[in-house]
Formats: structure tokens, C-alpha cells, sequence
């Protein structure tokens, strides 16, 4: 159409909210041996241009939502050959998406395909600047599907609860363990408690892939009075499971004493990895909850120094992962792909240790350690032990310049609706930590965090720098 052959090896861009067109469109790329290039739909009009550059993206398919996004960089994008439209006043710069798949045949196109091949370019979270293109063969996408479907045992009869952006590795490619058993997915745009709950009734889902936040959401408003179990119907409801971001043992606490019969897993990956499950820790492990687990179905995981040498048992080193879901390379960036990739190790940037009894514990993004009067702090366990304290929603732990001890811990507290908290109150509380752990500033503010749940940190260093303190914030004693 339009003049133009769409080839096997072409990057097709898709830039959608969640709708019942992504999936099909999504498969029929990889299945026509195009890569697919799923865009972020958060990105302003510049990293949209971007990405589509740094991608190769000679196909892009889009919707209503971003056409005043597109409009101002439609001259630039010289490399677009089609742009496909999928929704109602179709631009002049496009093609009428929807008209076109209706001409589409059903049948799998007669294209050789191998696991070896190349299939889809992700983003990375782009903590430090624009995001780098990720590049994942086809078996890293089957790696996927086998994984996940070996955790969690799904069969036909289950109903997948797809909640978070399906540009993200993410959520999809826990979805992905259903396509081995023919079962299926329900897409829920929207996180409010109650959304979540009526589409669990009203869909018998059976799986539900929660972030931090919204678990914490639903057990609040449960304890405000503001949801009433019964009524919902929930009785089919059998594995809740989170990743993406560490989970506080509190929260599955409480969520087990709502939800008694819930099977429960954490999942850890990196968009690197084909997101999910390099290290899970398995519904049988709940007494462990804390770590993220154990090496995942088919992977392999070591814990390494600055050299990359295997540490002992218990020593904080950064955590590596090997499997056939590693991604081929940075796409188009040799440099950053020697930096991460060594003999199929996929060295993550994450501190971890590794207890005695074989189960790994996060520590914190290697990036986002904190070194005060040269101690090394983990912003994670500092979070951990503040999310304990029952008027505090979330927070969040960044380093700030300091002339003395080079960094100084400031926490990022966001109070949970109808409490109130001081100052002294978060001093006296911390007094349970060592000295050296406890944060010196204190911020009460909201906490940021991206589609994927993980805290926006660069976001918050940029806010809270060491000229920008504002009136919330207080220098604690020393």
C-alpha cells in the first residue's frame, strides 16, 4: 500500500495506549519478520523523534492521543516512509490503519523465521538522558513464554489481568506464559482501586500483575472502608505477583491477611532481559519474602566485584544474569553494549547479596548508591525500614551533595491521605537505625514514579538538588 513494500528486518514503531489493536498488531510485526519498536507513551514530540532516528523505524503505527504530538515533527521524520493511524480523523499524513487490516489475511505469512533473528527494540527507562534502544531476538520473546509459564503454571482455564503500558516489557511478557496455554488476557486501562477489583469480578481474572503502589492503593482503601470485599467476586483470584520495583515484606503482610488464599511471587528483570523472571521467588518461598528469589527457569545468576569476579555468600556486589532472554546488544551502541555484556552475562547495574541459603536480596541500583564520609548507603534498605512506619504511603532515598561528607541521605516522604507526620516523628522513628543509615534531610512531598512502578530518582536529584531545597525540607541534626 501507499507505494511501499513492508520487508522482513524493517522496524515498525508503535505508538499506542493500551486498546484491543496492540496485541494483533504487535504479533503480526514479528510474525511478518519485521522488528517491532514499541514507543513509550509518555514521550514529548523530541523523544518521540528520537527514538523513531535512533530505531530505524521506516513504519509507524499511532493513535488519536498523539497526533499533537506528531504534528510539529512530521517534516523531520524523513526516514518514516508510512504512518498508519489507527483511530477516527485520520491525518492527512497517514493511512486509515483499521480500513487496511480489514484487506489483511489471517493465515501466517510465508516468511523463514529463527529464534536467531532479530524481533523487537525496547527503551530503556532513560535515567541518564534519552533511553537506549534494546535489541531482543526471537528467543529471547519464547525465553519469555517458557519462563514465566514454568513459574506460574497458567492453563487454559486462567485469566490474565494486563494492567501497566503494553510498550514495556513488563506486565506483556508475564502475559506471555498464558500464550503456551491458550489463555487469556483482559486489558484494563486505568488503576483505581475499584477499576481493578469490578474487572476481576466481571472477567473471573484468575492472575493479576501488580506494581508496589497499586497494591497499596487497594489494601488502603479496603482498610478505609471505602471498598467492601464482599462485594466483589474474587473467590477465583489465585496469584497476585509484583515486580519491577523492591517490595516491602510489610506489604505482603498485610496483603496476605486480606488475601489469605492468594498465591504471591516477586519477579525480577530488565528490560535487558525481556523484562520478568531472570530472578523470581517462587509462590512456595513466601517466608523469604524480602529477596527477589532465586534464579529464574532457564537462567543463571552470580553476584560479582568491580572486576567481575564471584563474590562469597553475604558480600554486596553487583548482580549479573545469563539466559537466553538477554538482549542481542544496544542497538547501534557498541560502547554501552561492551559496558554491560561479557560472555552472555548481562552485568545489571544492581547491588545484591546472596544469603546463605542460596536466596539474593536487592540492595540498591549501583547508580544510586550513596557514599557519606565513606560509608557506602543503600537508599533501598533506608526506604524499606521508612515504608514501615503506618503514616507513610511511600519513600524515597537520594543522595545530595554535602561539603563535609560528600553525600548525605535526604528521604522523600509521601504521608498516606488523612495522616499527618513530623519531622521529630520520622527523627524518632529512625533512631531504630544505625547512625550512619539515618537520612539527614527530610522532604515531605509525593513520590514519583514511572509506568514501571520504579522511583523516579533523576527526576528527584534534578528537583531537590543542593541549591533547590525547598520549604518542606528539613536539615536534621548530626
Amino acid at each position: 500500500f501507499s507505494g511501499f513494500q513492508i520487508k522482513k528486518g524493517e522496524k515498525v514503531g508503535i505508538l499506542l495506549m493500551n486498546c484491543l489493536e496492540w496485541l494483533p498488531i504487535y504479533f503480526g510485526i514479528l510474525k511478518a519478520g519485521c522488528i517491532a519498536v514499541p514507543l513509550n507513551f509518555r514521550y514529548a514530540s523530541d523523544e518521540i523523534s528520537y527514538c523513531l532516528d535512533l530505531a530505524d523505524v521506516e513504519v509507524l503505527v499511532f493513535g488519536p492521543e498523539f497526533v499533537s504530538r506528531l504534528d510539529p515533527i512530521q517534516e523531520s521524520l524523513t526516514r518514516v516512509k508510512i504512518r498508519l493511524f489507527v483511530g477516527r480523523n485520520v491525518p492527512g499524513y497517514a493511512e486509515d490503519c483499521r480500513r487496511l487490516m480489514g484487506f489483511c489475511s489471517s493465515s501466517v505469512p510465508p516468511i523463514a523465521l529463527s529464534e536467531d533473528d532479530d524481533a523487537a527494540i525496547y527503551f530503556s527507562s532513560g535515567t541518564t538522558g534519552f533511553p537506549k534502544a534494546i535489541l531482543h531476538r526471537h528467543k529471547a520473546l519464547v525465553c519469555s513464554c517458557m519462563t514465566e509459564q514454568h513459574h506460574h503454571g497458567q492453563t487454559k482455564d486462567d485469566v490474565f489481568l494486563c494492567i501497566p503500558p503494553l510498550y514495556h516489557t513488563g506486565a506483556k511478557m508475564h502475559w506471555f506464559g498464558s500464550l503456551i496455554s491458550g489463555s487469556k488476557a483482559v486489558l484494563l486501562r486505568g488503576v483505581k482501586p475499584e477499576w481493578i477489583l469490578r474487572t476481576i469480578t466481571e472477567e473471573k481474572c484468575t492472575i493479576v500483575w501488580l506494581l508496589v503502589p497499586w497494591a497499596q492503593d487497594i489494601l488502603d482503601a479496603i482498610e478505609r472502608g471505602d471498598i467492601k470485599l464482599e462485594e466483589f467476586q474474587l473467590d477465583q483470584w489465585r496469584l497476585m505477583h509484583i515486580g519491577a520495583q523492591p517490595v516491602p515484606p510489610s506489604l505482603i503482610k498485610r496483603w496476605k491477611a486480606v488475601f489469605p488464599h492468594h498465591d504471591y511471587d516477586t519477579n525480577y528483570g530488565l528490560s535487558e532481559s525481556i523484562g520478568p523472571g531472570a530472578v523470581h521467588l517462587g509462590i512456595e518461598n513466601i517466608d523469604h519474602v524480602g529477596a527477589i528469589g532465586v534464579a529464574g527457569y532457564g537462567w543463571q545468576t552470580k553476584i560479582v566485584d568491580e572486576k567481575h569476579r564471584p563474590v562469597p555468600r553475604g558480600t554486596v556486589g553487583e548482580l549479573a544474569v545469563k539466559g537466553d532472554g538477554v538482549m542481542k546488544c544496544y542497538y547501534k551502541d557498541e560502547k554501552a553494549t561492551r559496558e554491560v555484556l561479557e560472555d552472555g552475562w548481562l552485568f545489571t547495574g544492581d547491588m545484591a547479596q546472596e544469603s546463605e541459603d542460596g536466596f539474593i536480596y536487592l540492595v540498591d541500583r549501583k547508580k544510586d548508591v550513596i557514599i557519606t564520609g565513606g560509608e557506602n548507603l543503600y537508599p533501598v534498605q533506608i526506604e524499606e525500614f521508612i515504608r514501615r512506619h503506618p503514616a507513610v504511603k511511600d519513600a524515597a532515598v537520594i543522595g545530595l551533595p554535602d561539603p563535609r561528607l560528600g553525600e548525605i541521605a535526604a528521604a522523600i516522604i509521601e504521608v498516606k491521605p488523612g495522616y499527618t507526620l513530623t519531622v521529630e516523628e520520622v527523627m524518632s522513628f529512625c533512631h531504630d537505625m544505625p547512625r550512619y543509615q539515618r537520612p539527614r534531610r527530610i522532604i515531605f512531598a509525593d513520590v514519583p514514579r514511572n509506568p514501571t512502578g520504579k522511583i523516579e530518582k533523576p527526576k528527584l536529584r534534578k528537583m531537590y538538588g543542593a541549591d533547590k531545597l525547598v520549604a518542606q525540607q528539613y536539615e536534621l541534626s548530626r
